[in-house]
């Protein structure tokens, strides 16, 4: 099981601000990202790859290739921009 922590645009949006989901082994980032957009509608339309994506393990900046584990909390924002 992993944590998944929502922020700005996604919390909004997906109307939730964290769960937990059990993945199959290996994931990645990646197929994190899939599984969720695969739940469809605005979860397609907010992680389905056609909006920036900024992830997070363990407070730790990863890429779509970075290894997922049990106990892993994931933090999902999107791209912050400064003035």
């Amino acid at each position: 099981m992993i944590t998944l922590l929502y922020f700005a645009r996604f919390r909004e949006k997906l109307g939730q601000d964290r769960e937990i989901v059990a993945l199959p082994a290996p994931a990645t980032v990646e197929s994190l990202l899939q599984a969720l957009a695969a739940r469809g509608g605005v979860w397609q339309e907010q992680l389905g790859g056609e909006r920036p994506v900024l992830v997070a393990i363990n407070e730790q900046m990863a890429t779509p290739a970075s290894a997922l584990a049990a106990g892993d909390e994931v933090a999902i924002f999107p791209p912050v921009t400064g003035g």
